[in-house]
């Protein structure tokens, strides 16, 4: 099924509400779980795999869906086998004025074909060329934040992606003209979670609506100068990559896949280093490990080759995002009636698997909620009791793209962190969480660095 053979206007905007049959409960008149939902997402689906098991209805967020818990689920709707899933139809609400066109916003034939042409942005010799570029950023955003004092590292580290990004992604240096490419771009990230969807001045939806069209004009502006030049970012790459017939994206598509790139890489990744900052606190031991690992290649900067060489510090990210998933829960809507996990589905449901709830399934982790890389290691490979146990990259033909990408930019931020400086909280510290809809710190991750 071809998402050109798939006729949209066929599925209401608002989901099927048909459900009825399957358990659970649509809470409170109006609002339903969506307080519980909002206030610890974890909790939330904990309770409701207790009392319903695997699939189970309710109303978050004005919307009447279905949650589907564990591997099984996982690989029925991210597998996708028989094109009866539409990731369009689920995050369309939310992104389609913002993000339109990106990846994760197509289906079937559309999805394939484009991904197949970005997927040179990130193929190694273009990921060797990226390093240049964030290796001495992130060395010197590291030694430009505080030492011996606290400070929060979710905005520090925040900040210091966004001007990575800017080169890397769009080739521009800091300065003016950078600053205020990022700052549309946070402005549109942002209103991405509006609840008022006006354009009224002032308010976040206003707000994000500008910075989409300041991040247009940017990148039309540019594209002709990226096609004519040979430049490393990625920006420069999907100007210049065809499919099997030479064909080039358009210059619409490349704005709008160069927008999505970036609001999809960025968040997930700050989440990500928040993940891992706190693990490391909290367990001084693998941050020395990882230091060893570092030393023994003997070298101040990492090639591209040195990386996966890094044995210690994969078992880290891996962990990490088991634990705290960037995307803790992952949306889409039916395209046809169907039966999963021995219930009748209705054509356009609403239903989200939970990356989040799998990776703390006692079936296949030992001690879930405890921190421990090596269950990842060759030889206990806690992971691979399932195919789809271990998802904060989604799987099947949405899998994130960039995930290599993300694993790269994370060690490299390690090596210069790790090299030079210990990772401190204060006794007893438990980091608060905002579950959803990406998982940080509640407070900002106050931390501090002290040299070695």
């Amino acid at each position: 099924m071809s998402s050109s053979s798939i006729d949209y206007q066929e599925y209401p905007r608002r989901p099927n509400r048909d459900l009825e049959h399957i358990p659970g409960d649509n809470g409170m008149p109006v609002f339903g779980q969506t307080f519980s939902f909002l206030r610890n997402y974890k909790v939330l689906t904990e309770q409701r795999f207790n009392k319903y098991g695997p699939i189970s209805r309710g109303n978050t967020l004005f919307q009447h869906s279905l949650t589907l818990l564990g591997p099984e689920a996982n690989e029925i709707v991210l597998k996708n086998s028989a094109g009866e899933f539409s990731s369009m139809l689920a995050w369309n609400p939310l992104l389609d004025r913002l993000f339109p066109n990106g990846l994760m916003l197509k289906d079937a034939e559309a999805h394939r074909y484009d991904r197949k042409i970005l997927q040179g942005a990130f193929k190694k010799n273009a990921i060797e060329g990226y390093l240049d570029t964030m290796n001495p950023h992130l060395e010197q955003g590291v030694k430009n934040w505080p030492k011996g004092k606290e400070f929060h590292f979710q905005y520090a580290v925040k900040q210091l992606l966004l001007e990575v990004a800017a080169e890397v992604f769009l080739g521009i240096e800091m300065g003016e003209e950078a600053s205020s490419v990022n700052e549309a771009f946070v402005d549109t990230m942002l209103a991405s979670m509006a609840v008022v969807k006006l354009p009224i001045p002032g308010t976040l939806w206003y707000r994000g609506l500008r910075g989409r069209q300041h991040l247009e004009n940017f990148i039309m502006a540019h594209i002709d100068a990226k096609r004519r030049g040979e430049g490393r970012d990625i920006f420069s790459q999907i100007c210049h990559a065809t499919d099997e017939d030479g064909k080039h994206f358009s210059d619409e598509a490349v704005r709008d896949h160069i927008i999505f790139l970036l609001f999809a890489a960025h968040d997930t990744t700050t989440s990500t280093l928040c993940s891992i900052v706190y693990a490391l606190a909290k367990n001084p031991e693998w941050q020395q490990r990882l230091r060893d690992e570092y030393k023994a290649l003997g070298k101040p900067q990492l090639d591209y080759d040195d990386l996966g060489e890094l044995e210690d510090s994969k078992l880290v990210f891996k962990e990490a995002l088991r634990m705290y998933p960037a995307v803790p829960a992952i949306p889409r809507r039916t395209l046809k009636d169907m039966d999963i996990l021995g219930y009748h589905i209705p054509k356009n449901t609403a239903v989200a698997i939970s990356p989040l709830f799998t990776h703390y399934m006692e079936e296949y982790w030992t001690e879930p909620n405890r921190f421990d890389p090596e269950r990842f290691s060759k030889s206990r490979a806690e992971d691979k009791k399932h195919f789809y146990q271990w998802v904060p990259f989604g799987g099947g033909a949405h899998k994130c793209l960039g995930l290599n990408f993300a694993e790269i930019q994370t060690k490299l931020f390690l090596f210069h962190l790790l090299s030079h400086y210990q990772i401190k909280v204060k006794d007893g510290y438990e980091m608060p969480r905002s579950w959803v809809p990406l998982i940080f710190p509640a407070d900002g991750l106050p931390v501090t660095f002290e040299a070695l």
